[in-house]
C-alpha cells in the first residue's frame, strides 16, 4: 500500500478504505466473522475504516469497536452522522442539537475517544450549514473528532460550506464521500473538480454499483430480491425494469474489457476508480472474507489508457446509468412545490 495524504490534514490513509456498511443485521450478523474481516484487513495493509451510526442501528460501530481494541491507534477511523436514530423529529439530521448526542453515542459504541473522520452523511435543508459547521468545528476544538468532511454532496453545497466557513472563520470540510463507480460516473463533472479545486481528499463508495459490477449479476440470470441488497430496495435490482436490463447490458460489455485487461469484473471496477486523479480512497464493502480477499487481490491491477478509453466508450464520462444514491433525493425534486410557481403567480394558456 502506497498511503496518501487525506484532504491536506496530514493523516495518511490507504488507497482501499474498509466500508463497514455490511457488518452487522443487514449484511453479516456474526461479529466474530466481522471482525476476522477487519483484521485481515489491516494485516494487508490497510489502514483505514469508515462506518456510520445508521448501519445496521449502530450494530456496524458495534463491531469496528470491538475488533479495534488493542489496534485503535494503528486505524484512521472514520464514521457519520445524519440518518434518523430512533423515533422523535430531533433524532437526526445536521443540527448542532442531534450532532452533539450522536458523537457521543457514536463513541461509545465505538469504544473510542476520538473519531479520526466524523462525516455528515447527506445535506440537510432544515439546518443552516453555518450551524452544522459550527458544532463541527467545536468537536475538532475539544478532541472528540480529528477532522470531518461531507458525503454525497452536490457540488453547489460543497462550494457554499466552504464560503460559509471561511467568512465565519470555521473549520471547514476536508473529505467528500461521494458514489463512483463504472456504472455512475455523473460526479467526474462537478464534484470531482470541486473537490481538486479547495484540496478536499474523496472517498468514493459503492464501486461494485450496489452489485452490479461484482460479477454475479449478469443477464439472463434469476435475481433473488428477498436477500441482502436487493431486499432493502428491490427496485434497483428487479432485471424486468428497463433502467436495470440496461445496466446488464453494460456489465456484459464491461465483462469483456475486464477479460481483455486480465482480471475480474469487482477488480476492475476498483482499478477503475483509482485512475481518477482526484480520487483518494476507493471504499469496499465486503459481507464475507471470501470477497474481501478477491478485492483485495486486485489491488495491483492499473488499467491502461487504451483500457480507459474502452470504458468511456462504453459509459461516457460524467454520465449515470441509473441514480447511484437511493437513501436520500435533493428537497428541489422531493417536493413539487419547490419548483412550481403558485397558481396565482402562472400564466394563462
Amino acid at each position: 500500500m502506497r498511503y496518501r495524504p487525506l484532504g491536506g490534514t496530514g493523516i495518511h490513509v490507504s488507497p482501499y478504505c474498509l466500508g463497514a456498511m455490511m457488518f452487522g443485521a443487514v449484511g453479516n450478523p456474526d461479529h466474530e466473522d466481522g471482525a476476522r474481516i477487519i483484521h485481515t484487513a489491516l494485516e494487508r495493509g490497510i489502514n483505514f475504516v469508515d462506518t456510520a451510526d445508521m448501519y445496521s442501528a449502530g450494530e456496524s460501530e458495534v463491531i469496528v469497536g470491538k475488533a479495534l481494541q488493542g489496534r485503535r491507534d494503528e486505524v484512521v477511523l472514520a464514521t457519520k452522522v445524519h440518518f434518523p436514530m430512533g423515533d422523535g423529529p430531533n433524532r437526526g439530521g445536521n443540527s448542532r442539537r442531534w450532532i452533539m448526542t450522536a458523537v457521543e453515542d457514536s463513541l461509545r459504541r465505538l469504544q473510542t475517544d476520538w473519531i479520526d473522520l466524523y462525516q455528515v452523511h447527506r445535506p440537510d435543508h432544515t439546518t443552516d450549514v453555518e450551524e452544522t459547521l459550527s458544532a463541527l468545528s467545536d468537536l475538532v476544538h475539544q478532541g472528540k473528532i480529528r477532522a470531518f468532511g461531507c458525503s454525497t454532496f452536490p457540488a453547489e453545497e460543497i462550494v457554499e460550506s466552504h464560503h460559509v466557513a471561511e467568512r465565519r472563520g470555521l473549520l471547514r470540510f476536508r473529505t467528500e464521500q461521494p458514489p463512483y463507480s463504472l456504472l455512475a460516473r455523473g460526479i467526474e463533472t462537478s464534484v470531482l473538480p470541486t473537490c481538486q479545486r479547495y484540496g478536499m481528499g474523496v472517498l468514493t463508495w459503492s464501486p461494485v454499483a450496489s452489485g452490479f459490477l461484482s460479477g454475479t449479476q449478469r443477464k439472463g440470470r434469476p435475481v433473488d430480491l428477498t436477500t441482502g441488497r436487493a431486499k432493502l430496495t428491490p427496485g434497483r435490482f428487479d432485471p424486468e425494469l428497463p433502467i436495470n436490463a440496461n445496466k446488464l447490458e453494460l456489465v456484459e460489455r464491461l465483462v469483456e474489457v475486464a477479460d481483455d485487461a486480465g482480471c475480474t469484473l469487482p477488480q476492475l471496477a476498483v482499478a477503475f476508480t483509482q485512475a481518477h486523479p482526484a480520487v483518494t480512497s476507493t471504499i469496499i464493502g465486503p459481507r464475507t472474507m471470501a470477497q474481501l480477499e478477491s478485492l483485495l487481490d486486485g489491488a495491483e491491477v492499473t488499467l491502461n489508457d487504451a483500457t480507459l478509453d474502452r470504458i468511456d466508450a462504453i459509459v461516457p464520462p460524467g454520465t449515470n446509468a441509473y441514480h447511484p444514491d437511493g437513501a436520500w433525493t435533493p428537497v428541489t425534486l422531493s417536493d413539487p412545490a419547490r419548483r412550481r410557481r403558485p397558481h396565482s403567480e402562472r400564466s394563462a394558456v
